[in-house]
Order: structure tokens, then sequence, then C-alpha cells
């Protein structure tokens, strides 16, 4: 560019002046960009100012929250692992007792998800990551889409939870006493956890397959009456309870046993997951937002 003509577009160009004309700087490379309305610059700057500190406001909450998700998750890798590899002797009590044994199992496991959702919330957060980011959505949305699919499926299969049908399984599939057998040792389980007796009552076991399987035996073992000496637990009188004897034996069904426990912690879980759904809900719009705002 000739030195006629940068002077001419530095006088049509000037940087700034009071009069609401939007110019730029003119060089060999330069062009001349527009007039806009009086304070619209100003607007837009002040608007982009907003905008920022909205991100910076999402990127700090999605920190924190993300934060707590990594510590939950620890404590309950934590308190998994110290249970397997106690040596206090609370690993043979867990052991002992398959719906124990199973829950520490699904203890690591959640708390396995909420760690990494939580190190890829604040990484993705704090580093303003994209792929961090939109990975921790999609794993967010997997979990969102599963929770909605066993909801689902729990509506549509409700019947199936009924007493008709645990008592139809219960005398179609119990042993007794094989433990290799995943029904059976569930059963064991839970007959000796809540000192309970069949679905509905010790009846449940007339013509059933642990009749057939057990002749000589009115009910199972797990069935009988047991308590506590020198801090063991043993029957009552085991003999008396086998033959039929209702003095030794726990005669209240294991349905009413399970509901009327679990009566109290219905409301509190019902509500615990529509907080969990919500944060979720909220948590993968948190990320997207600062997906699309990451320059």
């Amino acid at each position: 560019m000739s030195l006629s003509m940068r002077s001419i577009c530095l006088e049509q160009c000037p940087v700034k002046r009071g009069t609401g004309t939007y110019f730029i700087n003119c060089g060999d490379s330069d062009i001349f960009k527009g007039n806009y309305p009086e304070g619209q610059g100003e607007a837009s700057a002040r608007g982009t100012t907003m905008e920022g500190d909205c991100l910076s406001c999402i990127k700090y909450l999605m920190f924190v929250f993300n934060f707590l998700i990594f510590l939950g998750g620890s404590f309950l890798l934590g308190v998994g692992m110290w249970v397997l590899v106690d040596p206090t002797g609370f690993r043979e009590i867990v052991a002992a007792n398959p719906l124990l044994f199973t829950g520490v199992y699904i203890i690591l496991g959640m708390g396995g998800m909420l760690f990494l959702l939580g190190f890829l919330g604040c990484c993705g957060a704090i580093r303003e990551n994209k792929c961090l980011l939109l990975f921790f959505f999609m794993l967010i949305l997997l979990i969102f889409l599963a929770e909605l699919a066993a909801a689902i499926l729990a509506f549509i299969f409700r019947e199936h939870l009924t007493r008709e049908y645990f008592t139809k399984e219960l005398k179609k599939h119990y042993q007794g006493y094989n433990n290799s057998d995943v029904f059976t040792s569930t059963w064991n389980a839970i007959m000796t956890t809540f000192d309970c007796c069949g679905v509905n009552s010790p009846e449940d076991f007339k013509d059933s397959l642990f009749r057939v399987l057990n002749q000589n035996h009115m009910v199972p073992e797990a069935c009988c009456q047991r308590v506590s000496q020198n801090g063991e637990l043993s029957y009552t009188s085991q003999e008396q309870c086998l033959s039929g004897n209702m003095m030794f034996r726990n005669n209240k069904g294991c349905y009413s046993a399970v509901v009327d426990y679990f009566e109290l912690y219905i409301y509190v879980a019902g509500a615990l997951a529509i907080v969990v759904l919500t944060i979720e809900l909220f948590a993968m719009v948190f990320a997207m937002c600062l997906f699309r705002g990451i320059q």
C-alpha cells in the first residue's frame, strides 16, 4: 500500500472516537469493518463478559460437585476393600452370608463408578477439556438411561413381585442344603437374616422340592430359631425344629418380614432416587453448557 493510500485509510479508519462509529486500524492487510450504532460495541463487550462469568461459575460448580462425588466414590472403594482384606475376621462373617458378600461387591462397583465419574468431571471442568467433558456426559447419560430402563422393567414385571409368584418359585426350586445352588443359598440367607420361614409361613414347604429331597424334615435348617450364647448363635433345638415343632422354628413368612423391614426406608429410597435423577440431569446440562462454551 502506498503512503498516500495509507494516509487516506488511516484518516477514514480512526481507532476509536466518541461518535459511536466502530473502526479498526488499517494496514497492508487490514480492511474496513463497517459502522455500528452508538453503544452496541459496549453492549457486545458486556454480553461477552457476562457469558464468560456464567461459564466460569458453571466450571467451578461442576468441579466442586464432582469433587464431592470423587470423595464419595473413594470412601465406598475404601470400605469395600477394607471388608475384603480385613484380618480381624469380618471377611469370614461376610463370606458366610451370601447377601452381605454380594453387597460388598455392589459397594465396590458403585464406588468405582462414582470415583471415575468424579475424576472425569473434575478434570474436564478445571482443565476445560472437551474430550473429558463429552465422555463424562456420555457416561452420565448411559447411567440415566439404565436407571430409566430399570424403572420401566420394574413396572412391567411388577406382577412377579407377588406372594403367589415367590411361593411358586420356592416350591419349585428350593433344595434346602445345596449351597452351591444360587437360588437355595439366597433363600437360606434371607431366612437366616430376617428370622423367617417360607414366603408366607412354614406351610409353604408342603408339596415342595425340598420335601421330596428331605422327606424326614418338615422345614429347612434355616427356619430354626437361634439364640446367642457366648457371642455365637446356636439353635435352640434343631431336632425339634426339623421335625416340625412350632415352638422351635420361625413361623413368620419372609415376605411380611422383608416388607416390614424396608417399609420405613421405602419413602427415603424414593426421595433419594428422585434427587439422584435430578442431579444427573443437571450434571448433563452443566457439562454440555461448559462443552459448548469452551473455545
